[in-house]
């Protein structure tokens, strides 16, 4: 079985007498438990290649898989259920809402699953916890550091207990001490079972994955 799987994937956006071409053939079996790593420069490819896994846009041609279950034929509003049951999202800038606090947006995924209220923030707060942000659980993204909002992202990618986590240059916008706190933590995730899919245009990021792949002009290829 495979958590992800992309099969003979094409993205083409139409741009005048010639398409662009932004993906080319490109087939990809994630199986549970890997830390996957997608390295390429930009343009390459690897933004509209985490669109589509993570269902944020429909290939041209070819079929996207998750848990077997082919999401070819499925509504929008079917696909952002799966979007908030089975998969997380890190950022590189975040995305955090500013005006609220650490733990009411680790707490507001579980909100959308219609979780009660005392429940998701006994599980916001104890998340928090296990990124190392016990004390921070009523300050705003304001008031906390580029590395502490990033834990704050990964404690609310981890909120439904999704199936799998895809980051999007997680540590593109930190200084190295919170760089490497966040590549730690990103062990930590790993060794609990979880299926890791980072993009990244870092080597050092990469060196943390277990399976790295290389995309380059809309192709995907195992980097030995």
């Amino acid at each position: 079985m495979t958590v992800l799987y992309l099969d003979h994937v094409w993205r083409v956006y139409p741009s005048g007498a010639v398409p662009v071409i932004a993906l080319a053939d490109v087939t990809l079996a994630v199986r549970p438990g890997e830390f996957v790593a997608i390295m390429g420069p930009s343009g390459s490819g690897k933004s509209t290649l985490l669109q589509l896994m993570g269902l944020l846009d429909r290939p041209s041609r070819g079929r996207v898989l998750l848990y077997d279950q082919d999401l070819s034929a499925l509504s929008e509003a079917a696909r952002a259920r799966l979007r908030l049951e089975q998969i997380g999202f890190i950022f590189q800038r975040f995305h955090l809402l500013h005006d609220l606090t650490a733990i009411e947006n680790v707490a507001l995924p579980m909100e959308a699953l219609g979780v009660p209220t005392a429940s998701r923030y006994a599980r916001a707060a104890a998340l928090l916890a296990s990124v190392g942000l016990a004390d921070r659980l009523g300050f705003i993204p304001a008031q906390l550091s580029g590395g502490q909002r990033q834990r704050v992202a990964i404690a609310r990618a981890l909120a439904n207990e999704p199936w799998l986590l895809l980051a999007d240059e997680p540590t593109g916008a930190l200084h190295s001490e919170d760089k490497a706190q966040i590549l730690a933590l990103f062990r930590r995730v790993h060794a609990q079972g979880r299926t890791i899919l980072v993009v990244t245009h870092d080597p050092e990021v990469a060196a943390v994955a277990s399976r790295r792949l290389e995309i380059r002009d809309g192709r995907l290829r195992e980097v030995a």
